[in-house]
């Protein structure tokens, strides 16, 4: 019986043994590797001798980004199907996710406790993605539909009222944390920098950033300290720190 081999890539070691332990025990699975970097899973990736069935990977490494794994394992092996297990549960992230190639997301607080059985059921043709994140994605769906529909048919009213949503206090939009590290990178201020600071990880300043995208419904730095800006959360930025 031919078996679906997988690479897995995770830095975190406990997880990434958890898993490759789940993968092993399976008869319908090999382990090809697991790995805890970009550049390792790179060049598994790249190895023509190497044949890669699901590539199941984080989405924050510590020397790239899991989105470029997947598209590059796109490119060099067409057969690869990959499945994102990722700490990060915003729509963008799920979004951007799919459109590199990926098939399934369960967030790390959501893990099945058998990965290969969800693995496995991604080969038969289910596209794995836990009920949290579902839930976000087709809210922002419901959200962008309705935006796309006002913008076909502005009526007078709809547009006061759009004007309106802003009007209560826009901290309510942001938890404490989030609203922190909004203004230390509004002040330039780096992952790296803001981690230090506050005393988290790298990961954790990460995953603030990419919820306080989400509420501000937009796509970089410069956009959210302009939004935030425009709604009261910060006040109009000053050259340098």
């Amino acid at each position: 019986m031919a078996l679906w081999r997988v690479l897995i890539v995770e830095d975190d070691v406990p997880t990434r043994d958890f898993f490759a332990d789940s993968v092993s025990r399976s008869h319908e699975l090999h382990l090809v590797a697991g790995v805890g970097t970009f550049e390792e899973a790179r060049a598994l990736i790249e190895d023509a001798s190497q044949g890669i069935d699901i590539l199941l990977t984080d989405l924050a490494l510590p020397d790239g980004n899991g989105l470029d794994l997947i598209r590059l394992a796109g490119r060099v092996q067409p057969a690869c199907e990959a499945l994102v297990i990722s700490m990060f549960g915003d729509e963008d992230s799920v979004l951007s996710s799919v459109e590199a190639g990926a098939l399934g997301y369960i967030h790390k607080d959501f893990t099945p406790g058998n990965i290969a059985h969800t693995i496995l059921e991604m080969k038969a043709g289910a596209s794995p993605i836990s009920p949290m994140i579902a839930r976000r994605v087709l809210a922002k769906y419901r959200a962008l539909h309705q935006i796309d529909q006002r913008a076909v048919t502005p009526a007078p009213d709809e547009r006061s009222a759009s004007a309106g949503e802003h009007a209560p206090d826009g901290r309510a939009l942001l938890s404490g944390r989030e609203q922190e590290v909004l203004e230390l990178i509004a002040r330039g201020f780096s992952y790296g920098e803001i981690s230090k600071l506050k005393g988290v990880s790298v990961h954790t300043v990460q995953s603030h950033i990419k919820n306080l995208y989400t509420k501000l419904a937009v796509h970089s730095k410069s956009e959210a300290v302009y939004e935030a800006t425009r709604l009261g959360l910060l006040q109009p930025p000053t050259s340098g720190r």
